[in-house]
């Protein structure tokens, strides 16, 4: 795994942890990482990194909508 440094205003200092886990389920939910590596990323399980997606506004089902409405069609 690689270490990028960040430089973020003092304010978020304090909330070092929230940020990595955000900026965390902001690659999930772009598809840059899995579930399971942004669970790593953020230092918690699979399960429990799942359960505070929606706190970001982000969807376990990381599957557009678009692709949701073909694959039904061809059931």
């Amino acid at each position: 795994m690689t270490t990028i440094t960040l430089q973020v205003p003092d304010s978020l200092g304090e909330y070092q942890s929230e940020t990595v886990r955000f900026i965390a389920a902001k690659l999930y939910e772009s598809g840059k990482l899995s579930l399971g590596q942004a669970a790593e990323m953020a230092g918690l399980s699979k399960r429990t990194f799942a359960e505070l997606l929606s706190d970001y506004g982000v969807s376990l089902l990381n599957y557009p909508a678009s692709e949701m409405l073909s694959d039904a069609g061809r059931i």
